[in-house]
Order: C-alpha cells, then structure tokens, then sequence
C-alpha cells in the first residue's frame, strides 16, 4: 500500500514539508540519489508504449520504495507525481521524445515525467530519466540554469520545447524534446507511433540494459557496460571489461553506496 511517510523517510524526510521549491528540490535530488534507474525488468516485458504510465501505484511502490527495485520512467516518475500531489503540489504529466545517439528524436510518447506549477511558476520535475540530466527541477525560463557544474537551458523548436545540457566542458547537447501540454494517463492508451516502436524496440532496447543513479554531485549512468560518471560537470567513460568491476559497479547503482 503505498505510505506518504515511509516513502518520505525513504528520500530522508522525518516530517511531512509543507509544499515549497526549497522542499520540491530536496525531494526531486534525494529521490535521484535514493531509488535507482533500471530499465532490465521492463525490457524483458516489453510490448510498446501503451498504457505503460498507468502503473499500479501500491504494487509499484512495494518493488521500488519498500523493495529497493529500480524502476524506469513510469515507474519513478509516477510514484513521485503521486507523493507530490498527495503533498498538495500542483503536478501534470507531460510526455517528451528523447535525442538518440543519431541525432534524432524518438516518438513524441517514449518517455514520461512532470511539471509542477508553484507559486507562478512552471518546473520541471524528472526523477525518471537515467541521464546524464538535471539532479533538481529546472524552472521554465529562457535563462542558463546551473546545477553542480552543469548548464541547462530550454530552447523552442516548431511546438516543442528542447531541453539541452551542456557539461563543465563541451558543446551543448539536446537531451529531450516536448510540449508543454498536461497529459492523461490514458493518452498512453491507444498506438502513437507503431512504426517508432519498432525502431526504439529493435535498436535502442536490444537488449542493451540502462542503470543510474544520482550521486552529491553528479551521476553514475551505465549503460550496458559503458560507465559514465558526472563529478561536478566533469564527465569520464570508460567500457567496464572486467566482470566483477562490472557487477561492482550494477550493486553500487541499485543498491546505493550509502545514498539510499
């Protein structure tokens, strides 16, 4: 049954925070730092892009929150837009389509995550990607916005809005693309894009396992066995050959290395 409180202690709050941004960022980096990114259990069920936000809540948050599962962005991102409304903020799903490593965007549907409206202003509220992104919410704002030694800004292209990162060193880069439109969970329920299904099942998910998590300063991303850390905007990679480095490294990211 999912708990306000034990998911609260669990991102290490010992009282319900009254809504506020100083509380919305505490909780959005500490819920980065404390449940982890996995994407192996969804790509072994998965079917397409339908209903997949529609999560059972209570089920979801005994794996994840009471488990210690990993989930992907449906699974974190709703549990998350759930403790934030039962909080009291003011939460809305958006749906956004992620920059490949062609350059590309994928379909308009294939990742989830939320804004909150507080105070006048819109935020946007990604606990759910495995990144390297954003640790707190960004604001809607034509200004550059810093988080420990990264830049992110939000330029427009037609309808969409694109997020883009730029590391302490290196160029900018596209991380995802979306419009401003509060989404239903049941917008999941019909077929977007049956053709960039196919691609994004065939190519990005074959069999390539996605893993991260949030650290103090950064973030530790693996994906399939390429580690990416973040320290501070500094960026190093490096393929993990060894297998019982690698298996190391998969422990730290979901069971936490004193983050959780």
């Amino acid at each position: 049954m999912f708990e306000v409180e034990t998911y609260l202690r669990r991102l290490g709050f010992t009282e319900v925070p009254a809504p506020s941004v100083e509380t919305l960022r505490v909780l959005h980096k500490n819920h980065m730092m404390s449940l982890a990114y996995d994407s192996s259990d969804f790509i072994k069920s998965f079917t397409g892009f339908r209903n997949v936000v529609d999560i059972d809540v209570d089920a979801t948050f005994r794996a994840i929150v009471a488990g210690g599962a990993g989930g992907v962005c449906h699974d974190l991102s709703g549990l998350f837009r759930r403790l934030l409304t039962e909080l009291g903020y003011d939460v809305s799903i958006l749906a956004a389509s992620q920059r490949w490593p062609n350059g590309q965007f994928g379909p308009d549907f294939e990742h989830t995550f939320n804004c909150v409206r507080l105070d006048g202003e819109t935020w946007l509220v990604d606990v759910g990607f495995a990144g390297p992104s954003y640790l707190e919410p960004l604001r809607m704002t034509d200004e550059v916005q810093q988080q420990f030694g990264c830049s992110y800004r939000l330029t427009t292209a037609g309808t969409y809005h694109v997020l883009e990162r730029k590391a302490a060193t290196g160029d900018w880069r596209s991380v995802y693309r979306f419009e401003l439109t509060a989404r239903a969970v049941s917008d999941w329920d019909s077929p977007q894009d049956t053709a960039a299904e196919r691609i994004v099942k065939d190519s990005l998910f074959a069999g390539t396992v996605l893993r991260g998590r949030a650290t103090d300063n950064g973030q530790v991303v693996l994906t399939g066995r390429r580690l990416l850390r973040v320290e501070n905007g500094h960026e190093s990679a490096r393929m993990l050959i060894d297998k019982a480095e690698f298996e190391g490294v998969v422990k730290d990211i979901l069971v936490g290395s004193g983050n959780g």
